[in-house]
C-alpha cells in the first residue's frame, strides 16, 4: 500500500481536489476510533472519499489503510471499518471508475482480507448495523456488489418486509 508519507497522495484526487490531506486522517485510524456521531477522522474520510456515491483515486489508496486498522483490532473496530471498503467497492463497480494500476494490487488484497476479518470479529457483540456491514463486506470482497449494497440497507424491519414480499409473490 502507498506509504502515508509518500508524495503520491498529492497526485491522487478526492471529492475536493488533491488528496494530500488524507494521510493525516488515515494516521488517526491507528487507534481504531469509533465513527459514531460523525466523529473525525471518519466524517472527513467519508465526505472526501465516498462523496454521494462517487469514488476517487484516493479512495482506492485509502482502503488498504482502513483494512489495516481493522486488522489491528477487529474486536474493537466498529461497523464503519467494514462498511467503508465495501461501499468504495460498490461505488467503483457501479460507476466504472478504474483503480490506478499502482494501487490495484494493495486495494484488491485489502478487499480479499475482509471475510477473514469478519470471522476475527465474530466473538464480539453485533447489532443489526454491524451485521449488515460485515455481510456487505464479505459480498463486496467476492464481487457481489448488488448483494453488498442491498445488505447495507437490510435492517431487521426491511428484512421482515422483504421476507413477507418474497413469500407472497
Amino acid at each position: 500500500m502507498i506509504s502515508l508519507e509518500s508524495l503520491r497522495w498529492s497526485e491522487l484526487q478526492h471529492a475536493y481536489g488533491q488528496a494530500s490531506d488524507i494521510p493525516d486522517l488515515l494516521k488517526q485510524l491507528a487507534d481504531v476510533p469509533d465513527s459514531s456521531d460523525d466523529k473525525e477522522p471518519w466524517f472527513t474520510l467519508w465526505s472526501s472519499l465516498a462523496h454521494q456515491g462517487d469514488v476517487y483515486s484516493a479512495s482506492f489508496a485509502a482502503v488498504p489503510h482502513v483494512v489495516a486498522a481493522l486488522a489491528s483490532s477487529p474486536m474493537k473496530a466498529d461497523f464503519t471499518y467494514f462498511q467503508f471498503p465495501a461501499w468504495v467497492e460498490i461505488c467503483r463497480k457501479k460507476s466504472g471508475v478504474p483503480v490506478p494500476e499502482d494501487i490495484a494490487p494493495s486495494y484488491f488484497e485489502a478487499l480479499s482480507q475482509l471475510p477473514a476479518l469478519v470471522a476475527a470479529a465474530s466473538g464480539r457483540e453485533w447489532d443489526a448495523t454491524f451485521l449488515s456491514c460485515a455481510l456487505s463486506a464479505i459480498a463486496a470482497s467476492k464481487g457481489q456488489v448488488v448483494v453488498a449494497e442491498a445488505v447495507q440497507e437490510l435492517s431487521p424491519e426491511v428484512a421482515e418486509e422483504f421476507m413477507q414480499w418474497f413469500f407472497e409473490r
